[in-house]
C-alpha cells in the first residue's frame, strides 16, 4: 500500500501549517496519484483546470480575480483528497475511487464560474461573485462529458459544485448514491476549510472584500443591503461568520466530515481547525 501524503507533510516538517507552500495543482496530482486515483483522468483535469485559468481553453481569458484564484482552487482541492484519504483510513462508510475522483472534478471547476470569456473587458470576474456558482456548472456540464463521464456521473458533480455555494444543502441535493453525497459534503467542506486555514488567509481577506463590493456594484445591491460595508467590517465579522455560520455548517450540513483531517495517530488534534482558529484570532485583532 503507497503511504498516504498528508498535506501539512508534503513539505517535510511536521509542524508546518497545513496548505503551506501551495500555490498551483501540482500537489494535487501527486497526492491524488498516491490514493489510486485514476492517472489519465487526474492528468486531464489537472491540465485542463490550469489551462482555463491561464485562459488557453476555449474562449476564456486568464482569471482575473485575487481571492478565488487558482491557488484557492489548489488549496480546496488538497483539503478535499485529505479528507478522502481521511476517511478511507477510518473506514467508516467507505468510498470508492470513483466517488473521489468525481469530487476531485468537482472542487478543481467550483470556482470556474469567475472566469470570463474574451470580449468581456469590462471590470473582473468578481462581478459574477453572485452567478458563479451556476456558472461553474454550466462549464463543467460542457467540459466533463469530453473527459469520459457518464450523464449521471456529470450530473453528481454538479450537484457537489452546487453545495459550495452558501446556501448549499447536500441533504437537499439528488445525488445517485449516498456516497456521492457523502463526497458533496467533503467537497463543500474544502471549500470553506481550503481558504480558511490557508496561511495566506488573513493577507487575502481585502481581496475577498474588493470581489464583493465590485459583485454588489455590478448587480446594484444598494449599499444599506450589502454583506459588509468596509474591509473593517469584513474582518470584525470572521469570527462569528466562523464560529456562527462555517463551523455548525461543518457539523450539520455536512455531518462532520472534517473530522477526517484529524492528524495521523492523534485523533484529538485537527491542524486544520487549528489554523483556522490561529487566523480568526489574528484577522478579528485587525479588525477591532
Amino acid at each position: 500500500m503507497v503511504q498516504s501524503l498528508t498535506p501539512f507533510q508534503h513539505a517535510g516538517r511536521a509542524e508546518e501549517p497545513p496548505l503551506a507552500g501551495v500555490s498551483d495543482l501540482a500537489p494535487v496530482e501527486r497526492f491524488a496519484l498516491t490514493l489510486g486515483l485514476d492517472p489519465k483522468l487526474v492528468t486531464k483535469l489537472v491540465q485542463l483546470t490550469e489551462a482555463l485559468f491561464a485562459g488557453r481553453l476555449w474562449s476564456f481569458l486568464p482569471i482575473d480575480v485575487r481571492y478565488h484564484d487558482l491557488q484557492h482552487t489548489a488549496q480546496a482541492s488538497l483539503c478535499l483528497l485529505a479528507l478522502g484519504d481521511g476517511q478511507r483510513r477510518a473506514n467508516v462508510n467507505p468510498l470508492t475511487i470513483r466517488d473521489l475522483e468525481l469530487g476531485l472534478a468537482a472542487i478543481v471547476l467550483h470556482d470556474s464560474g469567475f472566469l470570463k470569456a474574451r470580449g468581456d473587458e469590462a471590470g473582473t470576474g468578481a462581478k459574477y461573485t453572485h452567478s458563479h456558482v451556476l456558472r461553474s456548472c454550466a462549464l463543467a456540464a460542457s467540459l466533463l462529458p469530453t473527459l469520459g463521464l457518464r450523464r449521471d456521473e456529470v450530473d453528481d458533480v454538479l450537484g457537489m459544485i452546487r453545495c459550495t455555494g452558501l446556501a448549499g444543502r447536500p441533504d437537499k441535493t439528488n445525488f445517485s448514491s449516498e456516497g456521492r453525497r457523502l463526497v458533496a459534503c467533503m467537497v463543500a467542506s474544502a471549500d470553506y476549510i481550503g481558504q480558511m486555514a490557508a496561511p495566506e488567509y488573513p493577507e487575502k481577506l481585502p481581496f475577498l472584500f474588493g470581489e464583493f463590493e465590485e459583485a454588489d456594484d455590478f448587480s446594484n445591491v444598494p449599499r444599506e443591503k450589502r454583506m459588509f460595508t468596509s474591509i473593517n467590517h469584513l474582518l470584525a465579522a470572521t469570527g462569528a461568520f466562523w464560529r456562527g455560520f462555517v463551523l455548525p455548517k461543518l457539523d450539520n450540513e455536512f455531518v462532520g466530515v472534517y473530522r477526517h483531517l484529524a492528524s495521523p495517530g492523534q485523533p484529538a488534534r485537527n491542524r486544520y481547525i487549528e489554523a483556522i482558529e490561529r487566523n480568526v484570532v489574528l484577522i478579528s485583532a485587525r479588525g477591532a
